[in-house]
């Protein structure tokens, strides 16, 4: 990563505990809460204990609420460091933001952080929804001129609506877009690299330049397999890494890519975890296996996105143990300057 001098960054990076060397966000108007928090991952692995944030998916759009986490401290004691929640409004095949975002604000002025995904509607598609679609030109979403082109911007125009929101109310957002790109599940999905990165490109812009969206750490999140670095768009667009993974066996037998993507110069996660599989899990996995398979395999993760219902923290087994766990990062161990502002 690049290095800045900003004696303002190193100031507030040493008032949560850091060294006084700072690294640069993708985006150089980058707010200075979103750089102490880049940073603060940044050092995570140098530590011996409190190097992993524990994280909870807690709903989608309208039908968003507090439940997964509330079940994980129910049964812990302990409120997860990061909360996940997506725009997308699968009811309308569209997306909603007001619900998502008072979530958000709430978990972050209460010290926590917030993580935010959407599944995406496909704007080549006149009637909303389409998340599965397949045969997508993703070259036409960012070639002006189309009504492709005029969908894909309200698209962009909502999700930045949204954002502003967060940003005003002094929230920073790890912001994970077209995550599992890598696989052909999703209309964005198992397209030309070089095409997406041009689609990822155009968004970032968009956002940072256009829109003035200073309070986002940009998550590049393709799904453990093949090809996990293929469609990095590059340092300049990027700040945080990680892999989708659903398995019982955190090793690198089950969950493959890990070493080409900690390839590149940025914090890694496990921007998405659930035992068992992606689908119909039974709610009875022991979750100490995950952090030993993390500290035997994966030591440079810097935290995890448990996926909600019979995958979440709440639902499976040992999971006080987990957040007991020496190296395990919980909302109350966070740095209060990385809080949001209370009104």
């Amino acid at each position: 990563m690049k290095r800045i001098s900003s004696l303002s960054v190193a100031v507030l990076v040493c008032q949560v505990g850091l060294l006084a060397q700072a690294v640069e966000p993708a985006n150089p108007q980058a707010n200075t809460k979103v750089r102490s928090i880049l940073n603060y991952l940044d050092q995570l692995p140098t530590r011996t204990d409190k190097r992993v944030l524990s994280g909870q998916f807690t709903g989608y759009g309208p039908g968003a609420k507090l439940t997964d986490c509330q079940e994980a401290f129910d049964k812990t004691g302990h409120w997860p460091a990061m909360i996940g929640l997506d725009y997308a409004d699968f009811g309308k095949g569209g997306l909603e933001t007001k619900t998502v975002n008072r979530l958000a604000i709430d978990y972050s002025r209460r010290g926590g952080w917030v993580t935010l995904s959407a599944h995406l509607y496909n704007p080549d598609n006149p009637q909303g929804g389409g998340l599965r679609d397949k045969g997508v030109d993703l070259a036409k979403i960012v070639t002006p001129g189309s009504e492709t082109y005029r969908r894909w911007l309200q698209e962009l125009d909502t999700i930045a609506d949204g954002l502003k929101e967060l940003q005003d109310a002094d929230v920073v957002v790890l912001w994970r877009p077209f995550h599992e790109m890598n696989g052909d599940w999703f209309w964005w999905g198992g397209k030309d690299p070089a095409v997406f990165i041009r689609v990822w490109r155009h968004m970032f812009e968009y956002f940072t330049k256009t829109k003035g969206l200073n309070n986002l750490l940009w998550v590049y999140g393709p799904n453990h397999g093949s090809k996990t670095a293929a469609y990095y768009a590059g340092d300049e667009y990027v700040d945080v890494i990680g892999l989708d993974a659903y398995t019982d066996f955190v090793d690198p037998q089950h969950i493959r890519g890990y070493e080409e993507i900690t390839r590149l110069p940025k914090p890694f996660g496990f921007t998405e975890f659930g035992p068992h599989g992606p689908q119909q899990p039974p709610g009875d996995y022991d979750y100490l296996r995950f952090i030993g398979g993390v500290q035997q395999h994966f030591p440079k993760a810097t935290f995890f996105l448990s996926w909600h219902g019979n995958w979440g923290l709440g639902r499976n087994q040992n999971t006080k143990q987990l957040l007991e766990h020496s190296w395990i990062v919980n909302r109350e161990d966070l740095p209060p300057e990385s809080a949001a502002a209370k009104p």
